[in-house]
């Protein structure tokens, strides 16, 4: 019973040492020894509809969240991972029509063009369109809500944008 304990325990003290489990709070997935360095381009904004602080905000934010969630050196160009693309929609569209005809409340919808390029793993590049919407009331003007609305959807594409590059999901 004895030796059965101690291979039993034997057993366990292999497995645990061959194995590794990685989980990172932040969701990145990135080898570190291969992939150093990102680059940027600014975003600009093609939109039709012009919401003047959305491309400095978004920026801003896009390049905040790598640096606070990754170990990725900024670079100004030619970095292992790069990040550059376009706001291609900033729109506001009517929902919900009441039975006066009228709706009850509007979306504002933000779409942005993005092209990531992995110089590591060039299979992993990609090009792809990111959008994200809020709804408000139709009795509000856009100008009183534009502000936390957009701040609510960058903070929502960059998260998407951040999972679909360094995350691999």
């Amino acid at each position: 019973m004895k030796k059965l304990f101690y291979l039993f325990c034997i057993g366990i003290a292999v497995l645990l040492s061959s194995c590794t489990i990685s989980y990172k709070l932040n969701g990145a997935s990135i080898d570190y020894t291969t992939t150093k360095t990102i680059s940027f381009e600014n975003f600009q904004n093609k939109a039709s509809l012009v919401y003047a602080p959305l491309a400095i905000n978004f920026n801003d934010a896009l390049q905040a969240k790598y640096a606070s969630q990754t170990r990725l050196s900024q670079i100004s160009k030619g970095g292992d991972l790069q990040l550059s693309g376009t706001i291609t929609g900033y729109d506001i569209s009517q929902l919900a029509p009441k039975a006066d005809a009228f709706a009850s409340e509007s979306r504002l919808t933000i779409r942005i063009k993005v092209k990531f390029v992995n110089q590591v793993h060039t299979s992993e590049s990609f090009e792809k369109d990111f959008s994200s919407f809020r709804d408000f009331p139709a009795t509000q003007l856009l100008s009183d809500v534009q502000d936390d609305l957009c701040t609510q959807m960058i903070k929502e594409l960059v998260e998407q944008i951040f999972m679909a590059t360094v995350a691999n999901w």
